[in-house]
């Protein structure tokens, strides 16, 4: 087809107004439209949103802080990238929630409604839309809203991610109307014409060794007791570590997960609590839950396998856009896995960012990759 579906822009410049304008003029200076951007936490965040609104004064932009940027020529940090939707072909608007603990089904269904009429689409279109939500990474907020706000979606499909700051856990942020904010989350809702779908990949293949978790603070998700052995300690016994050697570089390798019907969703260890020897994740944790030591599969493999029957069924992909598990980021290096992932970051059009969660149809995970797939063929 000739129309332009979307564009991509990549800028490694650090200086914001030289970023948003390198970023403004790859996407061809648009007057109208949509831009979806992720950005390194490294840049000075005031600096860039008055440089973004500047140089996209008449088009509406989304995004958040990442732990890495995801690109069609690779992993990036320290970049901010974006993707603009052409107008003809998507009807995308955005809305954000600030208020976490008095958010509840009558808010959710109120944004839902507030987004479907923005988006101007009947009930007969709904399976043209999908739902993309960006939360700040640092919250502990995730479970929370994405199982309302699915509730309320009334079956629309949902991805998205939690934002990142470079790993450094310590100030993650959301974007929206012309303002980097936290303790927030931005709720996109796409209404598409091209062919679609939202989908999420992992790599856990079994399970090894069961841990039963025997103290928890829920509220921080942190897990004090593992078969009632301080947790790190027990964590790193079954790895045939010391404690002294765990880091993100062994979280990511070697996660802990939960089975729910008859699925292992991985839950991320986030650091070691050295004071007491707990650990914290990213995702939620409770006192009686069993975590399992899971043995993984390639990585790489699972996804391409992924993405390609998605391509037998919807057509060659116009772009692929990612949430991707800024700790899936460190095993692929560790494996040495980069030129593979990398030729199917080129062949899919891939574009997003690396999350600290990932979010698909109510359900906050770790160590996933969730995403959309956008077709280049167009309904009827």
């Amino acid at each position: 087809m000739t129309n332009i579906i979307t564009k991509h822009a990549v800028s490694k410049s650090l200086e914001p107004k030289q970023a948003s304008e390198e970023i403004f003029q790859q996407l061809g200076k648009p007057r109208n439209g949509f831009v979806l951007f992720y950005c390194s936490a490294s840049y000075p965040l005031n600096e860039l949103a008055s440089a973004l609104n500047h140089q996209f004064s008449d088009v509406e932009l989304a995004g958040c802080t990442t732990a890495g940027e995801v690109t069609s020529d690779g992993y990036h940090q320290h970049s901010i990238i974006a993707i603009w939707f052409s107008p003809q072909l998507f009807s995308i608007n955005s809305a954000v929630i600030d208020q976490f603990d008095s958010f509840d089904l009558i808010s959710a269904q109120s944004k839902i409604n507030q987004l479907t009429e923005m988006c101007h689409f009947d009930e007969e279109q709904t399976h043209r839309s999908f739902l993309l939500t960006l939360i700040d990474g640092l919250s502990a907020k995730e479970e929370q809203l994405l199982s309302v706000l699915n509730m309320a979606a009334s079956g629309l499909p949902h991805f998205g991610g939690s934002a990142g700051d470079d790993i450094n856990l310590a100030n993650t942020h959301v974007y929206h109307q012309g303002a980097f904010i936290q303790n927030a989350a931005v709720v996109i809702m796409v209404h598409s014409r091209c062919r679609f779908e939202v989908f999420n990949s992992n790599h856990i293949e079994s399970s090894k060794e069961k841990l039963v978790v025997t103290s928890a603070d829920s509220l921080s998700r942190t897990v004090l007791e593992l078969n009632s052995e301080p947790a790190a300690q027990e964590y790193a016994r079954i790895l045939g570590l010391e404690v002294s050697q765990l880091n993100p570089e062994v979280f990511s390798l070697y996660p802990l997960a939960v089975k729910v019907g008859g699925q292992y969703y991985a839950r991320s260890i986030q650091k070691v609590n050295h004071d007491d020897l707990s650990l914290t994740f990213y995702c939620a944790v409770d006192t009686g839950i069993v975590l399992s030591a899971v043995e993984m599969g390639s990585i790489t493999d699972t996804l391409a396998d992924k993405l390609s029957t998605l391509e037998q069924r919807l057509d060659k992909a116009e772009c692929v856009l990612a949430c991707d598990c800024f700790l899936r980021r460190l095993e692929i290096e560790q494996r040495q896995q980069l030129e593979p992932m990398g030729q199917l970051q080129r062949q899919y059009n891939i574009f997003g960012f690396n999350t600290y969660g990932e979010h698909i149809n109510g359900t906050h995970l770790n160590q996933t990759f969730t995403g959309v797939y956008l077709s280049g063929e167009v309904y009827e």
